[in-house]
């Protein structure tokens, strides 16, 4: 049954059923990447229930076939911060940590439906959510290394809290893919659903949620991430810092130019 549709920019939804809420962000294409502007829009819908003592549970997907490719590489926007002055770059690259924190900081409980490629800032995204269901055919990937780039958006704490410390360099620092079963059996997602089930089983998860008092809750949510978190942002404080450094980088000019190439990478450590 289908509530009231709040839209956020072009390409973020808000419906709420009850004390759920269901965000969704679709780009209309096949990598539903995140540019600047649709994180920002995601923010503001994270944001959106920092006032709202009605939901008890927020579901975030992307779109039916894929949740993101991660971050857009395209973006005008992101291209022309590369040119910008420090201070003005150094802010644009704050959008997707400032996204991610607000999701993390959402009072309710906040579940992540996964369909498809969930790369990059996309594992990111879901790496901040409480839970995060993925459909059977669910593939994940976190390939910044490979473009020349460090792990930044406050994500490395967090993968390492799910996954453990060696599977956390398995996925950041060598790149490599699973499956949705494998990322089960490590830690990074919670439950499988069927193929184009991830939203159904993230409502009945929800339902669980939207049935508990509402303020215990919220208190039991906070006591928890306060016992987990509690020195994430100091361990990752700079990472959008380190990501200028390494974007100041010859290897980033070739991370960068062989993606859009489509041809491997030659590094040198410049």
């Amino acid at each position: 049954m289908s509530g009231s549709i709040e839209r956020i920019g072009a390409h973020v939804s808000i419906e709420r059923r009850g004390r759920i809420a269901i965000v969704r962000f679709d780009r209309g294409d096949n990598a539903n990447a995140l540019s600047l502007s649709l994180c920002r829009d995601l923010t503001a819908a994270a944001r959106s229930f920092e006032h709202d003592d009605q939901v008890s549970a927020v579901i975030l997907t992307g779109s039916p076939t894929r949740f993101s490719h991660g971050a857009d590489l395209k973006d005008a926007e992101t291209a022309a911060s590369r040119k910008a002055p420090l201070a003005q770059r150094r802010l644009a690259l704050q959008t997707g940590g400032k996204m991610c924190r607000a999701w993390e900081e959402v009072e309710a409980i906040t579940i992540a439906a996964i369909e498809g490629w969930c790369v990059g800032g996309g594992a990111a995204l879901v790496a901040a959510c409480d839970l995060r269901i993925a459909s059977a055919s669910a593939r994940f990937y976190v390939p910044e290394i490979e473009r020349g780039m460090n792990l930044s958006w406050g994500t490395v704490p967090r993968i390492v809290h799910l996954v453990g410390p060696a599977r956390a360099k398995r996925i950041i620092a060598l790149a490599e893919k699973f499956d949705a079963q494998q990322a089960l059996d490590w830690g990074f997602v919670d439950e499988l659903a069927g193929n184009g089930a991830a939203l159904e089983a993230a409502l009945m998860q929800a339902a669980r949620a939207a049935a508990m008092p509402p303020v215990q809750l919220r208190m039991i949510k906070q006591a928890v991430n306060a016992a987990a978190f509690a020195l994430d942002r100091a361990v990752s404080h700079a990472d959008f810092d380190q990501f200028a450094l390494a974007a100041s980088s010859g290897d980033y000019d070739e991370g960068v130019q062989s993606f859009l190439e489509k041809r491997p990478a030659q590094y040198t450590g410049r």
